[in-house]
C-alpha cells in the first residue's frame, strides 16, 4: 500500500490491505463489485483510492492520495518505445463534486502516458459508497493531430464490463505497432541507425545555443544516428540532478516516445550522478556528448594504435558510470569456498575495467616507444616534420592528399579522420618534408579521450612546424580556432611554430578572403581546387629553412579577384562577428 496513509484507523487499513486480495475479471476494465469496493472505502476515508491491477486480474498495489489528488508507487522508469504498454491498468475512485462533470484529471493522463499503462479508469464515489458515472482513458497511436490520449466516458461503471478489455488492448498495441512501423519504414530504408532527440540545456545567450546544437546534430549524423527532434532549454541555473529539472525531463521522453526514438543525446557532460537521475526516469538509452564522441572514434579506429586508445578512453570514461543500483542477492557472487556474499557484479565490472584499463595502457605505452624509435630513426635524416592540425571536418585530409597525391580517406562529415598518416612532401629546390595528418579537434574534446591520444599526438611534439587548417567558410570561425589553440595549449605546444591556413578558399569572394587572410596572419587556398598552394609552400619554407623557394608567386594574402585596398576595421569586424 502506498501513499498518504496517515490518519488512517486500523480498520481502514485492514480494508485497504484487503484489497490486494481481490482479482478482477481479466475481460472487464473494472468490475462493478470491485469499483464498488474502492468507492466504500474512499467515500469512508475522504479521500481518492486507486488499484493497478495486472491483465491476470491480480491487483498488484493500492494507493491512497488526498480528496482531489493520488501518489502512485514507483513502477519502473518511463518505457522505451511507444508499442510497449506497460500491462497494467489503473482504477481510481474519485470523489464526487457536486455539479461538475466527471473528467480525467491531467495528472492521471500524464501518468498514462510517461508510465505506458493499458489503460486509467476512474469511476465517481458517490454518497454512500455508491458507484456513479466512469470514464476510461488510454493511450493513442500517433496521429496528425498529435492527441496521445483519448477519454471515453461511460454513464455507469457497471457499463465498463460490456466490453472484452484483454481484446481492446490487444488491438490497441497492434495499432500502436503498425503506425510506429510504418511511419519508420522510409526511414529504415533511407537512413539506418537509432533515432534520438537531441536535448540541449544552456545558461548561455540563445544564439550560441543554436550554434551548439547544431554541432551536436552534426555530430550525430556523423555516428549514423537519425535525429527526430532537438528539445533545448535556456535556464538561468541548470539543475544539479538532472540539467533540466524532472517535470521537463519526463517532458522530453514521453515526447520522444511519441516519435519513436530509442536515444536521448545531451549536449553537456553528464555526471556519473546525473546520468543515473535521468536513467532512474526512462528506459531509453541517454549518452552525452562526450560519449557520442568516443563512439564516433570506436568506429572510425582503423590501426591498431587507434583502436587500443579508443578503448582506453571509453574504458576511462564509463569506469565512474558504471551502475550503481543493485537488484538484491541475485546479483552476488560466492566468495571464497562458496561461503559468504563475496562480490557484487558492479565490483566484478569496476576490477576487470581496471584491469583492461592496466593492460591497455602497458600496450599503448609499447607502441608508443616504437613509434618514438621510428621517429628518431627519421629525425637523423634531418627531414623538418609538418603536422596539420585542426578543427574536426576541416578539409585536413583533403589538403594533405592534394599536395602529396595521396588517398587519405576523405569525407563530409566529422572525425572521419582518426588515425595519423605520414606522407613525404617534396619542395622546390630539393627540399623534402614529412607532413602529418592528425586527428581533429572539437570544442569540449573529452579530457579522457585527450590523455588516452596522448601517445598518438606526440607526433606534434617533433613537428617543427603547425599546419592549423580552418574552414574560412564556417560562421563559427573565431570559435573554433580558439578550440584548437586551448586543445594545443593542453598538450603544451603553444610554443610551437604555427601557420593558419584558411582552406575551401573557392567557396567565398576574393575581398572575403584577403580580410580573413589578413586577420589571421594566414595563407588561403582551396584543397579541393588545388589553388594557394604556392604561397602556403612559399610561407612554411620562410619558417623551415629561413629562406624564400617561391620567388615568383603572387603575394601570400591575394587571390585573384582580391581588392588591393586593405580591408576597414569595419569590414574586419563584419566578417569576423
Amino acid at each position: 500500500m502506498y501513499g498518504k496513509t496517515t490518519g488512517l484507523k486500523p480498520s481502514q487499513r485492514q480494508r485497504l490491505e484487503r484489497l490486494q486480495t481481490r482479482r478482477v475479471h481479466p475481460r472487464a476494465a473494472a468490475t462493478p463489485e470491485f469499483a464498488r469496493s474502492l468507492t466504500e472505502i474512499a467515500d469512508e476515508i475522504g479521500r481518492t483510492v486507486g488499484a493497478l491491477v495486472a491483465r491476470s486480474g491480480r491487483v498488484e498495489h493500492v494507493a491512497v492520495g488526498d480528496a482531489t489528488r493520488l501518489w502512485l508507487p514507483d513502477i519502473g522508469r518511463l518505457r522505451a518505445g511507444t508499442v510497449r504498454l506497460r500491462g497494467l491498468r489503473l482504477i481510481v475512485a474519485a470523489l464526487a463534486r457536486e455539479d461538475q462533470p466527471l473528467n480525467i484529471q491531467q495528472d492521471l493522463l500524464t501518468d498514462l502516458q510517461r508510465l505506458q499503462l493499458d489503460a486509467v479508469v476512474v469511476v465517481e464515489a458517490l454518497a454512500g459508497g455508491f458507484t456513479g458515472r466512469a470514464a476510461l482513458a488510454h493511450l493513442l497511436p500517433p496521429n496528425p493531430r498529435g492527441e496521445r490520449t483519448r477519454v471515453i466516458p461511460h454513464p455507469h461503471a457497471a457499463a465498463l464490463r460490456d466490453d472484452d478489455f484483454l481484446e481492446f488492448i490487444a488491438a490497441l498495441e497492434s495499432e500502436l505497432y503498425r503506425t510506429v512501423d510504418e511511419a519508420r519504414a522510409p526511414e529504415r530504408r533511407d537512413v539506418p541507425g537509432e533515432r534520438a532527440v537531441l536535448v540541449g540545456i544552456y545558461s548561455t545567450p540563445r544564439a550560441e545555443a543554436e550554434r551548439s546544437m547544431a554541432e551536436l546534430e552534426q555530430l550525430a549524423r556523423s555516428a549514423g544516428v537519425h535525429v527526430v527532434d532537438q528539445q533545448v532549454q535556456l535556464r538561468k541555473q541548470l539543475d544539479p540532478r538532472t540539467l533540466l529539472g524532472k517535470g521537463k525531463l519526463e517532458e522530453v521522453c514521453l515526447a520522444a516516445l511519441q516519435q519513436g526514438a530509442d536515444l536521448l543525446i545531451f549536449d553537456a557532460a553528464l555526471r556519473p550522478s546525473q546520468l543515473k537521475h535521468v536513467t532512474d526516469i526512462t528506459d531509453l538509452k541517454v549518452i552525452d556528448r562526450a560519449m557520442l564522441i568516443l563512439d564516433i572514434f570506436g568506429k572510425r579506429a582503423r590501426s591498431l594504435d587507434g583502436k587500443l586508445q579508443v578503448e582506453l578512453a571509453q574504458l576511462r570514461y564509463s569506469l565512474p558510470r558504471l551502475a550503481t543500483r543493485q537488484t538484491g542477492l541475485s546479483r552476488l557472487t560466492g566468495g571464497i569456498d562458496g561461503r559468504g556474499p563475496g562480490e557484487t557484479r558492479l565490483e566484478i565490472d569496476r576490477r576487470r575495467a581496471k584491469d583492461r584499463i592496466r593492460r591497455l595502457e602497458k600496450e599503448i605505452e609499447h607502441l608508443s616507444r616504437r613509434r618514438q624509435e621510428r621517429r628518431k630513426r627519421r629525425n637523423l635524416r634531418g627531414l623538418p616534420v609538418i603536422s596539420i592540425v585542426g578543427y574536426t571536418n576541416a578539409g585536413k585530409s583533403t589538403l594533405i592528399n592534394a599536395l602529396t597525391e595521396s588517398t587519405v580517406e576523405v569525407e563530409d562529415r566529422m572525425f572521419s579522420t582518426l588515425d595519423p598518416t605520414s606522407r613525404r612532401l617534396r619542395f622546390p629546390r630539393e627540399r623534402e618534408v614529412i607532413i602529418t595528418d592528425t586527428v581533429g579537434f572539437i570544442r569540449d574534446l573529452p579530457s579522457d579521450l585527450i590523455n588516452a591520444f596522448r601517445a598518438t599526438l606526440e607526433e606534434l611534439d617533433d613537428a617543427d612546424l603547425l599546419w592549423h587548417v580552418v574552414d574560412i567558410t564556417d560562421p563559427h570561425i573565431i570559435e573554433q580556432v580558439r578550440s584548437v589553440e586551448q586543445t594545443l595549449e593542453s598538450l603544451g605546444l603553444e610554443q610551437k611554430p604555427r601557420l593558419v591556413v584558411l582552406n575551401k578558399a573557392d567557396r567565398v569572394t576574393g575581398f572575403e578572403q584577403s580580410v580573413r587572410a589578413r586577420g589571421f596572419d594566414a595563407v588561403v587556398c582551396s584543397a579541393l581546387a588545388g589553388s594557394g598552394f604556392e604561397r602556403l609552400l612559399n610561407r612554411s619554407a620562410e619558417i623551415l629553412f629561413r629562406e624564400s623557394v617561391l620567388t615568383d608567386g603572387a603575394p601570400w594574402a591575394e587571390e585573384p579577384g582580391a581588392v588591393t585596398r586593405p580591408p576597414s576595421a569595419q569590414d574586419f569586424a563584419h566578417l569576423l562577428a
